[in-house]
């Protein structure tokens, strides 16, 4: 027998995308419990099953670098779809969710007054999880008093008829974080506590490194890890425009 699936909780807003979400087999691809509880503060409790997807896509092989994490994202989503249907094709994920968030070196052009827009403009550089302590106070030290763009890729894999059987859509959300001019002892504190350690660009700003961002520009959540508001317009927007989204 099929299981049942219930990933709509009690308090979810209604909404279109929401909506057609109910009675659905809803999958976060990402063993992120930031992500997760993101997802289930709006009222979605999505069943948990981590991509085995090896994230090592180099950086150069991208012209632009916000495309770097929705071919992560799309690569971690897709191998979880057909991972499930292949051990259990009688029971299906509905939709998968892959996400993954980068953070960029953000590049400031225009300080001189002139239009600048037709030169040449530097690569940002994709900060990803420090591999130390040492290494994310490296990191720190670089934005300290700067500013860096959050970059997360979401992408949608479902069901469709035709082949391969699955239909993938991704979108991108970007944030700017803006650093206070921190001392160095108070940023040595902080790569020390070990709460960067494990998060994109070293800082999780709902945490201790709250104390060293100044002010955002654009969603929070985002920073935090998932998009929230992207995503659940998103899955409007798919309602309105394919008439079967998640009905197969």
């Amino acid at each position: 027998m099929t299981p049942e699936h219930q990933p709509v909780l009690k308090h979810a807003l209604k909404s279109p995308g929401i909506e057609r979400l109910k009675g659905k087999r809803v999958v976060l691809a990402s063993n992120s419990p930031r992500r997760k509880e993101i997802l289930k503060t709006y009222g979605i409790d999505a069943e948990i099953v981590p991509s085995t997807f090896d994230e090592t896509l180099p950086h150069s092989s991208f012209e632009n670098v916000h495309e770097y994490p929705v071919a992560t994202a799309t690569h971690k989503a897709v191998e979880v779809y057909t991972r499930m249907v292949e051990q259990n094709p009688d029971d299906p994920p509905d939709l998968v969710i892959g996400a993954d968030t980068v953070v960029l070196t953000h590049i400031e052009t225009g300080g001189f007054g002139g239009d600048d827009s037709s030169m040449p403009q530097p690569r940002p550089d994709i900060l990803e999880k420090p591999t130390s302590k040492e290494d994310n106070l490296r990191m720190l030290l670089d934005l300290n008093g700067g500013v860096c763009e959050v970059v997360t890729g979401v992408t949608l894999v479902y069901p469709i008829l035709t082949a391969p059987g699955y239909q993938m859509k991704s979108i991108d959300e970007r944030t700017l974080v803006f650093f206070a001019e921190c001392a160095p002892e108070l940023l040595e504190s902080y790569a020390n506590s070990g709460e960067g350690v494990d998060r994109a660009g070293g800082f999780a700003i709902q945490g201790l490194a709250g104390m060293l961002v100044r002010k955002i520009e654009g969603d929070y959540n985002n920073v935090v890890g998932f998009p929230a508001t992207s995503f659940f317009k998103f899955l409007d927007l798919l309602v309105d425009e394919e008439d079967d989204f998640l009905e197969i």
